[in-house]
């Protein structure tokens, strides 16, 4: 078979998790537009007694890594969250039927995506969930796990699934 039909065939086998990330995104996109037109930063709502609504910006990366630099950390984290994504989409041309491990880096594929838009228009990354337990006092403060968003949770998920898919290839794997 040609090479171009191979590309086509796989670009099209491809599509479904390009979509799902694509999903993502918008969902991504639309929850933080909906937190800053209802909210200042710092407001919170609180939901139950371990979880609040709240505006927060990190113009960090995770756990507000960097959030202290001058600024520079914004391209670093945009360039970064690129090269990832291209790396990520030659990953779901390559394997698009392997499904666990395409929906895992569609998720964070997505996510990535979508905390880059963020940067790109705002400079920092809107987070907006924060849960609390008082026996997490001793790790965060007051017990409040750092904020996060939607795109952060497709990116945990896609971590969880990459990590899942991995123990299974290894387990079917045959013995050297």
């Amino acid at each position: 078979m040609p090479e171009a039909a191979k590309g086509a065939g796989a670009a099209r086998q491809a599509l479904p998790w390009l979509a799902w990330a694509a999903v993502v995104v918008v969902l991504d996109q639309l929850t933080k537009l909906l937190i800053l037109r209802a909210y200042q930063l710092g407001e919170a709502t609180p939901v139950t007694g371990f979880f609040n609504i709240v505006r927060a910006h990190n113009s960090g990366a995770a756990f507000s890594f960097l959030a202290g630099a001058s600024g520079w950390q914004r391209w670093l984290f945009v360039g970064l969250g690129l090269v990832i994504g291209a790396f990520i989409v030659w990953q779901l041309l390559r394997h698009p039927g392997q499904r666990l491990f395409s929906f895992a880096l569609a998720s964070i594929l997505g996510g990535a995506a979508g905390n880059v838009l963020d940067r790109l228009q705002h400079g920092y990354v809107v987070d907006f969930l924060d849960f609390h337990w008082s026996w997490l006092a001793g790790i965060f403060y007051r017990g409040h796990f750092p904020a996060f968003n939607l795109a952060d949770s497709a990116i945990t998920l896609g971590a969880v699934c990459l990590i899942v898919d991995e123990v299974r290839r290894s387990r079917t794997a045959p013995a050297k």
